[in-house]
């Protein structure tokens, strides 16, 4: 039995003759509610009501489109059973309705035979009718109800555009999140398209990522399927990868320990953006950067408001991982900053330790100082990662991948040279000496090499000298309170070394 239906007979031996359903899926409240009317009304009936069509089966004689009118007909001749009224919130500024409401309640509440449902994709409702409403929760679809339904309409495609059974967990999985409906858009593009034999995964995220833009404040961001294309973070690599078999349906079900989030911190350009990416790519789950500044603007409601419907959005598209970039910005708990954002900051704090499951949280931060000890306290977050510069080894591994991407031979290059010369640089600085050497050569028509990168470390100032002092304050700072991201990681004014 669904908790929906578990729900429903709870309030039911309560003889709650009001129930309110915030869902947009009428659907599944419906066929949710028809295995349970022989069992709660014997010999009952399952009536329908919207402002198009009235009840549902109709009423002979009477139209009973306008709510009031359909009120006070199921007061006066009440059915043993369940109504469905569809949309009613949008009618409730009515005083009739309102009182057609709580002249039904009074009724039934004499003689439980009768129940109202009301079921809308809105929860705004009017305070005179809190006492007398008793809210239920429609949850999204199970695994169970979302592979059932994919076999269902992979049923109407030819065998040979089947979903390999291999992929088919991870496509349910990947589906989590999504209404019936939704589903059933995304699999009949997939199936219809060829996707099934290609890249499934790639639709549905494609759905999730076009759920996630309605809120404004959300961004879809695609990500690699491989978290080798890091240089360096051997630690963090390997905490996740230890974790990926942990983040997903099947581990819930056997009680195993789901991972919550990490908090990476660490000094500028130096890839702890590169991670959040890389975990959600590690796990192959949709990576969704929260738009802290665009929460503030206004443009979608108080601050407030705007934070929890962003929450609400990430956890409706789970399985996913929420990257919110620059913490200690927008989420500090600064009491001078503000009150929206010590409250956003008291929100976000309820939300971690309540969150459901399947919603990882990759947060990073380049001041952690600044943030306060209840956030990073263990329990929210499950590790803080802090990313120093690279050493050579990590250096070498960097300058690897961004020459291999540039499309450079790497034989034509003195890999130690160039380590050698990038000593205190940061990845990002890195790239774009690479990138700028890059444009040099082309401008000169010929094939970059070694010499062009050298000419650009010569040019360019890294942020370890131009902010010396700051990176120094930070790498004290982590020193003793943060895992190395790295499996080997510089600290300290005397870049002692330590081994994790």
């Amino acid at each position: 039995m669904s908790r929906f239906e578990n729900q429903v007979l709870r309030a039911l031996h309560g003889r709650h003759p009001l129930l309110y359903v915030h869902t947009a899926e009428e659907d599944r409240v419906i066929d949710n509610l028809k295995p349970l009317l022989p069992r709660c009304f014997p010999n009952g009936t399952l009536t329908t009501w919207s402002c198009t069509h009235g009840f549902e089966p109709a009423v002979p004689g009477l139209d009973t489109r306008d709510p009031a009118v359909a009120l006070q007909y199921m007061t006066e001749h009440p059915k043993r059973g369940f109504y469905v009224m569809k949309d009613i919130p949008d009618f409730m500024a009515d005083p009739k309705v309102i009182r057609g409401f709580r002249e039904a309640y009074s009724a039934f509440c004499k003689n439980y035979q009768s129940v109202i449902i009301i079921t809308s994709p809105i929860e705004v409702l009017p305070e005179s009718l809190e006492k007398e409403l008793c809210h239920v929760e429609m949850e999204l679809p199970t695994s169970d109800e979302l592979m059932a339904r994919v076999v269902a309409i992979e049923k109407q495609f030819p065998p040979d555009a089947a979903l390999p059974a291999a992929i088919k967990p991870n496509v349910v999985l990947a589906l989590r999140g999504l209404t019936l409906k939704e589903v059933d858009h995304v699999m009949y593009r997939t199936y219809s398209t060829g996707s099934s034999k290609g890249k499934p995964l790639d639709e549905i995220f494609a759905e999730k990522a076009a759920l996630a833009r309605k809120a404004g404040f959300l961004e879809f961001i695609p990500v690699k399927p491989e978290a080798a294309s890091i240089g360096g973070a051997g630690n963090v690599k390997t905490w996740a990868t230890k974790r990926k078999d942990l983040f997903n349906q099947d581990a819930i079900g056997k009680g195993l320990p789901t991972p919550k989030g990490i908090l990476i911190m660490g000094v500028s350009g130096c890839g702890k953006s590169m991670l959040a990416k890389a975990i959600a790519g590690l796990w192959n789950v949709p990576l969704f950067r929260l738009d802290m500044s665009m929460v503030f603007s206004g443009l979608y409601g108080s601050p407030q408001t705007s934070f929890n419907r962003a929450l609400k959005t990430i956890e409706a598209v789970a399985p996913a991982v929420l990257w919110i970039d620059e913490m200690e910005s927008s989420l500090s708990g600064n009491k001078d900053a503000g009150n929206a954002q010590s409250m956003i900051f008291s929100a976000f704090l309820t939300w971690m330790q309540e969150k459901p499951p399947l919603v990882f949280v990759a947060a990073t931060a380049n001041r952690i100082e600044m943030l306060p000890a209840e956030i990073i306290r263990k329990g929210r977050f499950d590790q803080v990662f802090f990313c120093d510069l690279p050493d050579d080894e990590e250096r070498a591994q960097i300058i690897t991948i961004h020459l291999k991407a540039a499309g450079a031979d790497l034989e034509k290059f003195n890999m130690k040279y160039l380590v050698h010369y990038t000593n205190a640089w940061s990845g990002a600085e890195i790239e774009q000496a690479i990138i700028a050497a890059r444009i040099e050569a082309r401008q000169a028509n010929r094939v970059m090499n070694t010499e062009d990168v050298w000419q650009q470390t010569q040019i360019m100032v890294p942020l370890s000298k131009t902010m010396a002092e700051q990176v120094k304050v930070i790498r004290d700072w982590a020193s003793k309170r943060a895992t190395p991201a790295a499996i080997k990681a510089l600290y300290g004014p005397g870049h002692s070394q330590v081994v994790s």
